[in-house]
């Protein structure tokens, strides 16, 4: 561990910014495309549902083209691809258009785990969550600086400078050693290794790299019943993670754009009924009031930071999933009781933390649980079956919002609770292993029949 490491950790967590703002300017611009196309709330969360129909689609091809091809490749196309229909969306002349070339924004996938040694794995990887939250407020204060006075297209188009920025920083990010290995292409990994140990201020310890032949996972060794428990209780814990965090997401926005909340200080701009029968839609773009409270929102998703690292070092990851997806679902319930905008605030801050805390955790041992030959298609899958979480998420926080508060965060709350309880039928807790490279090769503390 050392420069290398560091370095690495810095250019990929900077493509969490990317991702971010991705995401979150579906929140900030929903408000604006809805009024300037007349949507109706369907119409609305379509956008958000196609455009994480592109990330999963993307995310089951790329994971085997990872797998095939190698690591580096997926991510560097993939961010040329993203950065490129990203500034075609600012030209869209229609609805049709927009979410079309929405959709096509999903090519995004993330290998640094490989490299980094598994002592540092649950102190670096929750470090991420701070790049996340700079992309996310860096789209809020674009939103609050550029949609004003030129508009939500040139809010687009300034929001794709990082990933341009960050196509170029992918030089400086060698091919996956571990993929290298598991290819058979022993000389390059020792090149990568070399080149990294240098960089490091360090040697190669003395030896042979040898990795014995073994038949290439591919997507039916997920449902083999040596990891097929797993496979199933992962899925649904990724399907919750991005159900719950774009939920919440999503849900505040509609909150400011619509007041629906019973608060007893709210301004008179926002006394406004949400359907109006002599109209289609009804236009109340976030005024600064509503971009600060998302700014603050967005400052939970870092807040907890320390005690994410010290709940995943002292209790392991299968009982701080569980911990943080019971207090998800209590936060959640607390929204609706809310009664003032400073109390939707703390609640809005608190609950970004947790839904944050629980991202980094099911990432953490997904990545440690599943053997190199078939991790990347691995976490494919399970990027996928957040996407479903995803594309979900904006019906249930969109379009019943508007009929009941209740009756739209209530469901995020229940997946909470099921997938607590799930989290206790993982078979093994990953705390302090070393990252599997074969699935017929398993560290000296840990049996097959861990794995049944």
């Amino acid at each position: 561990f050392g420069r290398f490491h560091i370095l690495l950790f810095v250019i990929m967590g900077s493509a969490n910014i990317v991702e971010a703002m991705e995401i979150m300017l579906l929140a900030v611009v929903s408000p604006e495309i809805r009024c300037e196309w007349h949507l109706e709330d369907w119409q609305v969360a379509l956008v958000s549902t196609m455009v994480f129909l592109g990330f999963m689609v993307c995310g089951v091809l790329c994971g085997y083209v990872a797998d095939k091809y190698g690591r580096w490749k997926v991510v560097f196309g993939g961010f040329i691809w993203a950065a490129y229909f990203s500034l075609l969306t600012s030209f869209s002349p229609s609805y049709g258009w927009f979410i079309f070339l929405r959709c096509m924004v999903g090519c995004v996938h993330q290998m640094h785990t490989e490299f980094i040694p598994s002592k540092y794995r649950a102190f670096l990887l929750p470090l991420a969550s701070i790049f996340w939250m700079l992309g996310s407020m860096l789209i809020i204060i674009l939103g609050m600086t550029v949609v004003p006075t030129m508009g939500w297209r040139w809010m687009i188009r300034f929001s794709i400078i990082p990933s341009i920025i960050l196509i170029g920083l992918f030089m400086f990010i060698p091919e996956s050693a571990r993929f290298q290995v598991s290819a058979g292409n022993i000389q390059e990994a020792l090149s990568t290794l070399n080149w990294i140990a240098r960089m490091n201020g360090a040697t190669l310890p003395e030896g042979e790299l040898r990795e014995p032949e073994t038949e290439r996972g591919n997507a039916f060794t997920l449902i083999s019943p040596a990891f097929r428990r797993t496979s199933l209780l992962l899925w649904y814990s990724w399907f919750v993670a991005s159900f719950s965090y774009y939920g919440s997401v999503l849900s505040s926005s509609e909150l400011l754009e619509k007041n629906l909340l019973c608060m007893t200080d709210a301004d008179a701009e926002h006394q406004i009924k949400h359907n109006q029968e002599e109209a289609l839609c009804y236009c109340i773009p976030f005024n600064m009031a509503d971009y600060q409270t998302l700014l603050i929102s967005c400052l939970g998703e870092v807040a907890l930071i320390p005690l994410n690292i010290g709940m995943l070092n002292i209790f392991g990851r299968k009982p701080s999933l569980a911990i943080l997806q019971l207090l998800s679902a209590f936060f959640f319930m607390l929204v609706n009781i809310c009664t003032t905008m400073f109390g939707f605030t703390v609640l809005l801050f608190l609950l970004r933390s947790v839904v944050s805390m629980n991202f980094n955790v099911v990432y953490i041992y997904t990545a440690e649980v599943y053997p190199t030959s078939v991790r990347s298609i691995g976490m494919g899958f399970c990027t996928s079956f957040s996407r479903v979480g995803g594309m979900i998420a904006p019906f249930i926080a969109q379009v019943l919002m508007s009929k009941s508060v209740i009756l739209a965060l209530s469901p995020f709350a229940i997946a909470c609770v099921i997938c607590a309880v799930g989290v206790a039928f993982l078979p093994i807790e990953t705390r302090g292993r070393a990252l599997l490279v074969s699935i017929f090769t398993f560290p000296p503390t840990v049996l097959k029949t861990d794995f049944h």
